[in-house]
């Protein structure tokens, strides 16, 4: 089929779209700029220009194409909630091109939206106490209200991390501030991260577009969940440099921003997932790839 990605360039449509053209797919590819184009050609797929807040460019990919991946976020916590907004937005335009069509929409979202402490399973609601989580949680809804308009949308929630070589994400800037202060730092108490393997991911987005059942929820997550502190310890080793826990309140000193993720426990099951769609989590783990030096360099 022919299958319209946005963030195609990103770190994670970088993985699938190779993933969806190996299966056979042609792949229309969301492009902002000349360098994403470039990159995304480079990789085999048609380039459409455009971007998130550009919603007309948006439903004109919709249109044209078999199935839609929504893949593209505004990463950037210091404008959160105008992100939340865009992808509402996004979601809203791409669903609405898609009304009454039968075709596959996956939407992303994250793990980190669940309430904390439990073992999250696909059954999971978002937290819609928390205002950093109930943002982006409510956007689960908005997609998932498609499946009434004749539309077989399904949510694909990644982990915080999603790893491997060129990694640009959490654990590498969780690295990056090891190196900076010295010490590899984890916040004290039981927190723990489930996670993925890029290329794992990769394939499990093709299997939710090609065999994902309408109104249907899936967690793409290998590991369970990896504590932070075992992450810690992983980084420490690499850099040699001591290892060291941080009460809540050092914490915010010494992470920044990052301390919503590093303070959370967020272990998710896949099990779901995996029986209906077939899909087994098969590369490294977390662990074995922060000792694969991707994140000492």
């Amino acid at each position: 089929m022919r299958v319209f990605v946005t963030g195609a360039s990103g770190w994670m449509g970088s993985a699938i779209l190779p993933e969806l053209i190996a299966a056979g797919h042609q792949v229309i590819g969301l492009a902002r700029s000349s360098a994403s184009a470039s990159a995304i050609s480079a990789m085999g797929a048609e380039v459409h220009l455009g971007d998130l807040s550009d919603l007309e460019s948006l439903k004109a990919g919709a249109a044209k194409a078999d199935g839609v991946i929504h893949l593209a976020f505004i990463h950037d916590f210091s404008i959160y909630a105008q992100a939340a907004e865009t992808d509402r937005l996004a979601i809203e335009a791409l669903g609405n091109a898609l009304a009454e069509s039968g075709k596959p929409f996956v939407v992303t979202s994250g793990t980190m939206m669940l309430p904390r402490g439990m073992l999250a399973t696909e059954e999971t609601l978002p937290d819609m106490t928390n205002p950093m989580t109930s943002l982006r949680g409510k956007n689960e809804a908005v997609a998932l209200a498609f499946a009434s308009r004749g539309v077989r949308v399904s949510v694909v929630r990644l982990p915080p991390t999603v790893h491997g070589e060129n990694d640009k994400g959490f654990a590498l800037r969780t690295a990056e501030l090891a190196r900076e202060k010295g010490v590899s730092a984890y916040v004290e108490g039981q927190h723990r991260w489930c996670a993925v393997h890029r290329l794992d991911a990769a394939r499990a987005f093709k299997l939710a577009l090609e065999k994902g059942a309408a109104g249907s929820v899936y967690h793409v997550v290998g590991e369970e969940g990896v504590t932070t502190q075992e992450i810690a310890e992983a980084i420490g080793r690499q850099l040699h440099v001591p290892v060291v826990s941080k009460s809540a309140e050092e914490a915010q000193a010494h992470f920044g921003f990052l301390v919503f993720l590093m303070g959370a426990d967020n272990p998710a099951s896949s099990k779901q997932t995996q029986e209906r769609l077939g899909w087994h989590p098969s590369h490294a783990g977390l662990i074995e790839d922060i000792e694969q030096g991707y994140y000492s360099k």
